[in-house]
């Protein structure tokens, strides 16, 4: 019998040691190392010997297209990069609340109805609180097969009599394997749970959902390594108060990174929000100040979103900068560049960013329109309406030119807008769309109205 083995392992980010220490010294964070038994692979007086040759293939072998499922909710579809590939592995996160469940539910009604084989496997719930959800989306004559297990033995045996088209483990934190004394959740547990899930998946070619918990600070619970082990990592963004939701693709080895899906919470379930750039731009877009339209790319997708600024002034010593959607750091650095090289005296100044609609932008593009809105703020001068702006700050002030300018102008002109600000070197013709081209940062004060 292989002999237990004791090690200590932190729960936040998976490091091991070999004595126990309050400080986990890879993450950071204190009191998370715990101890857990784990079952040697090899012990020392029973080593595998010999193995099975490895046969090699050419790298210049056929190229066939991974055959695609579609799953019946196209934002859900364009995140997966065209729908679920057979034996791939998913791993959707978010915060508790935000929908995980909700979507996958009907994402596996959908599939069911269709001819699929369905497999929905929940360690949170029972089986009659799943259907009561299922009749409150409309799903519940839908064929799939239900279980309540925590057992990834048993769960395996199952799996390996039948032949599905998809499997959901919803969550893989309350999954747990036999000869592992640790708790469920825990860093082994995990990591083993997964790794016997994902092999019989690649085996099997069955299609794999695991849901995965998040910790406060927004990261998948468990080791690291999980979200290496899975083909597609998922995360759902937005605020359990508001109703749209954001679906992004943080990892995608069959499609885009970065790719997002949106969608809104309704009694019904998740539905599909078709034109992602109405819902984040208001109707007062451009006809008050510090008001500045951005024409952003999220993964392959333009979305033009608003971004609003309030200049306010400060009695403290140390003003006040508040960032709601954007990179703190990055507003920073673009306070001290319009303060050095356009004039403007923002140090008693307290700043207020936000990004309407509850996205988070990521991108370097949206310098020039956040300098826009805080210009447009200061000087209390709308920006001219039916405009768009995009560009990248360098420290010398310098507007530095972005990727895919002629998709986000081409989105931007369908949408009813009629001019942009834009870096120099902007190639995009159209007679009815003007641009105004800067080089400089102390050059977007004349682009606002007046």
């Amino acid at each position: 019998m292989a002999k237990p083995a004791t090690q200590y392992v932190c729960q936040e980010c998976g490091a091991t040691y070999r004595k126990w220490a309050g400080k986990c010294e890879a993450c950071g964070t204190w009191d998370t190392i715990t101890e857990e038994n784990t079952v040697a692979a090899f012990s020392s007086t029973k080593k595998k010997e010999g193995g099975k040759k490895l046969e090699f293939a050419s790298l210049a072998g056929a190229k066939e297209a991974e055959p695609r499922k579609k799953t019946g909710i196209s934002e859900l579809d364009r995140v997966l990069g065209g729908g679920l590939v057979k034996g791939s592995a998913v791993l959707v996160g978010g915060d508790p609340g935000i929908g995980k469940s909700t979507v996958l539910l009907q994402l596996a009604a959908n599939i069911a109805k269709s001819g699929g084989n369905c497999i929905y496997i929940t360690g949170e719930e029972s089986v009659q609180q799943v259907r009561m959800r299922a009749e409150r989306l409309g799903a519940g004559t839908a064929p799939v097969k239900l279980a309540s297990a925590t057992s990834v033995v048993d769960i395996i045996a199952t799996l390996k009599t039948d032949e599905p088209d998809l499997v959901i483990i919803d969550s893989i934190q309350t999954m747990f394997v036999e000869g592992i004394e640790s708790a469920p959740g825990t860093v082994s547990q995990v990591r083993m749970s997964a790794h016997e899930l994902i092999s019989l998946a690649k085996q099997k070619k069955t299609a794999l959902i695991l849901v995965g918990h998040v910790t406060k600070e927004g990261q998948i619970a468990g080791p690291k390594v999980l979200e290496h082990m899975v083909d597609t990592v998922l995360y759902f963004e937005g605020d359990r108060g508001h109703q749209f939701r954001i679906l992004r693709s943080v990892k995608n080895r069959f499609g885009a990174a970065n790719e997002i899906g949106v969608f809104e919470m309704t009694d019904k379930g998740l539905t599909e929000v078709p034109n992602p750039s109405a819902l984040f731009i208001s109707g007062k877009a451009g006809e008050v100040s510090g008001s500045v339209v951005f024409a952003g790319i999220e993964g392959t997708r333009p979305v033009m979103v608003e971004i609003q600024a309030l200049v306010s002034p400060s009695t403290m010593a140390t003003p006040r900068r508040a960032v709601v959607g954007w990179d703190a750091a990055r507003l920073a650095m673009l306070l001290a560049v319009l303060q050095t090289r356009c004039g403007l005296k923002l140090a008693d100044k307290e700043v207020y960013l936000n990004v309407a609609g509850g996205l988070r932008i990521n991108e370097p593009a949206a310098d020039l329109a956040v300098a826009a809105a805080i210009i447009s703020a200061i000087t209390n001068i709308p920006f001219s309406p039916g405009s768009i702006v995009f560009g990248e700050i360098g420290l010398s002030g310098e507007i530095r030119p972005v990727g895919q300018s002629a998709l986000r102008l081409k989105e931007a002109e369908k949408l009813g807008f009629s001019h942009a600000v834009v870096p120099t070197d902007t190639s995009y013709k159209s007679k009815d769309f003007i641009l105004k081209e800067i080089k400089y940062i102390r050059q977007l004060k004349e682009s606002l109205a007046g």
